[in-house]
């Protein structure tokens, strides 16, 4: 049962739309209290709020009923923001679908602003160990941030939960026994974007790649494994260009220029967000896609750049993410869109799903060690847990990988096709090449490689 906090942010789109008149905080307050009291909540659901929480949010149990606390982290400002406000609604979806098994444990679930910066991240994790007797670790957006705390969690022998950032040397080179991740990995999904260029140069022979990511741990991570996927398919190519634009850049067009001035077949980008939206929209006053098939392979299918591309989206576009709206077509994945969007008012991001993952598998984990502060038995019951997920296709179920403690998904790729059935966007992906969970795994040897392990 919510707490009255967690109430009244639940609240508070409804009241800012009712009580419009109410200018002060304290006629706002006062309105919020005779509107719960008068229990007109359960009369209509929430509605889309008018701007995203940017601080601390309390969801689920009272901290004096609750069975364990998880602090999760995620950005609430910028240009990553949107992440950070869907995935609060998707732990909100999580927590009220846990609230019907009476058996289910009860999550104290805090939510706070990273700020996208890692060594802000770092001295919140400590907070929240410190100070709100954090039992578990959660979230994350950047890689950056994600592996900063993931190095404070091995640290402090506490649990901690991935269920965005996507670097693979999390889980593969610096892996630990206390760090889990619950969305596909740069790995997984330029595994998959591997072997669709490999079919790719089987139809039109291209020959030459360029990529462009973000200077930062996430794109690096994710050039070096689209590289060795290539390898190992034993796909020969031609590299005409790496670029290397900051996290956040606003102006792409050097880079631009510089990809006209030496153009690839095929570019492979690895900027995600409101940075691969801004990519696209500076990209599409140029001649850039009439002269390259562009592909974004992690995250470029994600719900918020379709709508961008309204209804006339560049030529030639590969895309994919780590969650798409209307792919598996599978009761659960309608089930998890529709109720997110009766939560919300909108459709959810790759991120939503990363979070629902992480809410479910940690309660699933309680269940079974029986005591959150049992740190070895939880650690037993994630390693090899099965968690059904929205992004399963029919007749599979997501497990988390014993060894690398990396979740086991499958992989769509598609390319955009007219769809107004979820608006405001114009676009879905369609055309769809699905790659399976178990063929996308890192082999034995890549993973012994990675960690530098005899053998690899």
């Amino acid at each position: 049962m919510p707490g009255p906090n967690t109430r009244l942010y639940q609240t508070m789109p409804i009241l800012l739309h009712r009580f419009g008149c109410c200018q002060r905080p304290w006629q706002l307050w006062l309105a919020a209290m005779v509107f719960l009291a008068s229990g007109a909540l359960r009369a209509e659901p929430p509605a889309q709020p008018s701007t995203p929480p940017v601080g601390r949010v309390e969801l689920g149990a009272e901290d004096s009923h609750a069975d364990a606390t998880v602090a999760c982290m995620y950005p609430m400002t910028g240009r990553s923001a949107s992440f950070g406000r869907d995935s609060i609604v998707a732990i909100q979806l999580a927590l009220e679908e846990r609230s019907s098994d009476p058996d289910a444990p009860r999550l104290r679930v805090i939510v706070d602003d990273s700020r996208s910066k890692a060594s802000f991240a770092v001295r919140m994790a400590e907070d929240f160990i410190q100070n709100d007797d954090a039992n578990i670790l959660c979230g994350m957006v950047s890689s950056g941030v994600g592996m900063a705390v993931s190095r404070l969690a091995k640290q402090r022998k506490i649990i901690m939960v991935g269920t965005d950032h996507a670097s693979s040397r999390a889980s593969l080179e610096e892996g630990h026994r206390y760090y889990f991740r619950v969305s596909s990995d740069t790995w997984y999904s330029h595994a998959a974007g591997a072997r669709y260029l490999a079919e790719l140069q089987e139809k039109n022979g291209w020959r030459k790649l360029a990529f462009l990511g973000p200077d930062y741990e996430y794109g690096r991570v994710a050039w070096r494994d689209l590289r060795q996927a290539l390898h190992q398919n034993g796909t020969r190519y031609e590299v005409t260009g790496t670029y290397w634009p900051k996290l956040y850049e606003p102006d792409y067009s050097l880079y631009i220029q510089s990809l006209l001035e030496s153009p690839p077949d095929v570019l492979v980008v690895s900027l995600w967000g409101g940075d691969f939206i801004a990519f696209l929209e500076q990209a599409r006053t140029t001649q850039l896609f009439s002269r390259m098939r562009v592909a974004n392979f992690d995250a470029g299918g994600d719900y918020e750049t379709l709508v961008s591309l309204k209804d006339d989206p560049p030529e030639g576009l590969i895309l994919s993410a780590r969650h798409h709206v209307n792919w598996p077509d599978t009761e659960q994945n309608r089930r998890f869109v529709t109720r997110f969007h009766e939560l919300s008012g909108r459709y959810p991001s790759y991120s939503a799903q990363g979070a629902y993952a992480g809410m479910l598998a940690i309660a699933r984990a309680i269940s079974i060690a029986g005591d959150v502060t049992d740190t070895d038995a939880m650690i037993e019951a994630l390693e090899g847990l099965e968690i059904p997920l929205p992004k399963d296709p029919e007749g599979y179920v997501s497990y988390i990988d014993p060894d690398t403690h990396q979740i086991v998904q499958a992989q769509a790729i598609g390319t955009p096709v007219a769809n107004d059935q979820y608006p405001p966007a114009q676009v879905m992906l369609g055309n769809w090449t699905v790659y399976d969970a178990e063929s996308l795994k890192p082999s034995p040897a890549l993973v012994k490689k990675r960690r530098g392990e005899p053998g690899g």
